[in-house]
């Protein structure tokens, strides 16, 4: 800890007290951090949602599994600018400000979502088509990237410390409203319309929304000020001058703390919540409709448990609510996917209820851990860059490898043993970590 705090010198004034900020303020910070993260991930499940339809799209020249395994590839290439992409979104977020790097982050995310609706299919152009579906799939990873940090640095710095933990959980929060709202729109597009029309052109609706929603979100941001912690160190003139360096030369065991503790969320979050509706469909022979359905029901009560998560990592510290999600991957996840194979659909819905439950002892509270990982001064260099590294690598490419690992073993198990594995690497870490809840983010 002693080099995270030499990164600070020398020490600004005391800041803004945030227990001091107007209530209304606050208010209307969440209510900007919800909405952004709302559209980003809203746009992100449809890809995931709709990725049988896609690889009939884009892949049709290929046998179902072989273009389902192409779609996945595209998502989780989609991944390989993260890194990068939190390096330019962190520098830009710890040089000029949380809200100038989350205004510019949600425009370009809207703008490449919108533009996947008006792709030309592999019937139109060949394949020119899965190209052009790439691209604007990087250009998504790359705003993404910006996104998650962002949105939760600016909470946890306007927050008491005794309750930051329940606001930064807004930010799973709205990730997960953002995948229920994909989930309702695609179970009701698949209720409604036939097969044919789905893959004419019903695939295309959801990314028509990410244009209007993008810009109501970018709208309410760019209202507000930036946060009292960062406004100070402006104020002071301790704003970084090389936030990427100073968070590489002062801060390294906080990135791999912070890489270790992402990695169960990442592999976690994309198995669970973005791909298990194709799990159920193409594994255990669920109808598409109730894949969705089940996959919706499971959403509503995961953003309930993500605030009671949250809630405990107030009370009784993050590490101790990491280390228990850890665990019950450790214990539960095989015999609980095994369920799923010869489950009735009430049967199924609870084993997913369940597995949201576990991965919400993670997610309600890696969020405000990372923040309080890093210093002021390079928090959101830090954060973006552990979290998106670890993303790249485990998180989208999670629904590729559960394909792949499938194929090749020939067990639908093979993903539960895979959240099994990132389980333990996530619990050694945190056995290391420091207790972070409660101590000032300066």
């Amino acid at each position: 800890m002693s080099k995270q705090v030499s990164a600070e010198s020398p020490s600004p004034a005391p800041p803004i007290e945030p227990s001091a900020v107007d209530p209304r303020l606050r208010r209307r910070v969440i209510g900007a951090a919800f909405a952004g993260n709302f559209v980003e991930w809203f746009d992100y499940a449809s890809y995931g949602y709709l990725a049988v339809t896609i690889a009939a799209a884009f892949f049709p020249a290929t046998d179902p599994a072989t273009g389902l395994l192409a779609t996945f590839g595209v998502f989780a290439v989609s991944f390989i600018v993260r890194p990068l992409g939190g390096i330019v979104w962190g520098r830009f977020g710890d040089r000029l400000g949380r809200k100038q790097a989350l205004s510019l982050s949600i425009l370009i995310m809207s703008v490449s979502t919108f533009a996947i609706a008006l792709l030309p299919t592999y019937h139109q152009v060949g394949y020119l088509a899965p190209v052009l579906l790439l691209l604007v799939r990087l250009v998504q990873g790359f705003s993404a990237a910006g996104e998650y940090a962002g949105a939760a640095a600016f909470l946890a710095e306007y927050a008491p410390a005794r309750r930051r933990g329940l606001q930064t959980s807004v930010v799973p929060a709205s990730t997960a409203a953002g995948l229920l709202f994909g989930s309702l729109l695609i179970t009701v597009l698949t209720t409604v319309l036939s097969h044919e029309q789905m893959a004419s052109w019903g695939w295309r609706l959801p990314f028509l929304l990410a244009l209007p929603l993008g810009f109501i979100g970018w709208y309410i941001r760019n209202r507000l000020e930036d946060t009292p912690l960062f406004q100070n160190l402006e104020q002071t003139k301790h704003v970084a001058a090389s936030p990427v360096k100073e968070t590489l030369l002062h801060n390294r065991k906080a990135i791999v703390l912070a890489f270790a503790a992402t990695l169960l969320n990442a592999v976690g979050f994309y198995t669970i919540l973005s791909y298990m509706p194709t799990y159920l469909s193409e594994q255990v022979g669920l109808d598409q409709a109730r894949s969705f359905l089940a996959t919706t029901i499971a959403l509503v009560t995961y953003i309930g448990f993500i605030f009671g998560a949250a809630a405990l990592s107030d009370r009784f510290g993050r590490k101790r609510v990491l280390i228990a999600g850890a665990l019950l991957f450790i214990v539960g996840a095989v015999p609980l996917f095994a369920v799923l194979d010869t489950a009735t659909f009430a049967a199924i819905v609870v084993v997913q209820v369940l597995l949201g439950a576990f991965l919400t002892l993670n997610d309600g509270t890696l969020a405000c851990y990372l923040t309080e990982c890093f210093p002021t001064r390079v928090r959101y260099t830090g954060f973006a860059f552990s979290f998106n590294t670890a993303n790249a690598l485990f998180g989208g490419t999670a629904p590729f490898i559960a394909t792949l690992l499938i194929s090749t073993t020939g067990s639908n198990l093979a993903p539960a043993f895979y959240l099994t594995v990132a389980a333990v690497v996530t619990l050694v870490a945190m056995l290391a970590s420091p207790e972070t809840a409660g101590k000032p983010l300066t």
